[in-house]
């Protein structure tokens, strides 16, 4: 998700990205950070959380949600930071007891302790539009593909999630397409920073170098 704020990009910068071929490694030197784990370890997420969810609308109404859909506030869909794109969830409202189905399209809340990023429609079919926030269950229907093909720019690789929720709020402001993936290796969590995915290489290489602009170097994925 992006905030609509216009961006002026910094003084030039000089910076080098390395090639290591057409379809794999394209990097400057990555962010202190933890290891990135590889794309297999992927753990599923629950089928059944507990959380608060909040909303979002107006400032985004129009704009392309994370998986390339302009984004209309009315629909019945929802942003998450850990389930993957398309994935359907039955939310209900633990306040009230009401319960509205949303699909997966985009990434957020990039705020500590939200758990879902609901539509203006699905908000108020649950009656949080006015408080903003609720205490929701968030049962699982149908998961979404864990995997999305094409290239992804990694910003970050984290152990500590509220880095990764900070990195992913700060990109957020600059581009429609953050997300921030939950990984786990050897039972340890991490959490991932990426934008795309990206249809080709070329276009991949231009976001890397727009976030290179901000002082933030990636590396380029192919999966």
């Amino acid at each position: 998700m992006t905030d609509g704020d216009g961006y002026s990009w910094p003084g030039r910068l000089s910076i080098v990205i390395v090639l290591a071929g057409a379809l794999c490694g394209c990097a400057v030197s990555s962010p202190r950070s933890a290891p990135s784990p590889p794309v297999s370890t992927l753990a599923p997420p629950p089928s059944s959380t507990i959380g608060v969810a909040s909303w979002y609308g107006p400032g985004f109404d129009g704009k392309r949600t994370a998986n390339g859909e302009i984004y209309d506030q009315e629909d019945l869909t929802a942003a998450s930071t850990t389930l993957p794109l398309g994935t359907r969830t039955l939310v209900t409202n633990l306040e009230n007891g009401r319960r509205v189905e949303v699909r997966i399209n985009d990434r957020g809340p990039f705020v500590k302790g939200r758990q879902i990023d609901l539509s203006h429609g699905a908000a108020r079919a649950l009656g949080i539009v006015n408080p903003g926030t609720a205490r929701v269950r968030i049962d699982v229907i149908h998961m979404g593909p864990r995997l999305e093909p094409g290239y992804f720019v990694q910003v970050g690789s984290f152990s500590n999630s509220a880095n990764a929720q900070r990195l992913g709020m700060r990109l957020s402001r600059y581009f429609p397409d953050v997300r921030v993936d939950h990984l786990s290796v050897d039972g340890h969590p991490y959490y991932r920073v990426r934008m795309g995915a990206f249809a080709d290489h070329r276009t991949a290489l231009n976001r890397a170098y727009q976030t290179a602009q901000l002082g933030l170097p990636s590396i380029i994925e192919h999966q």
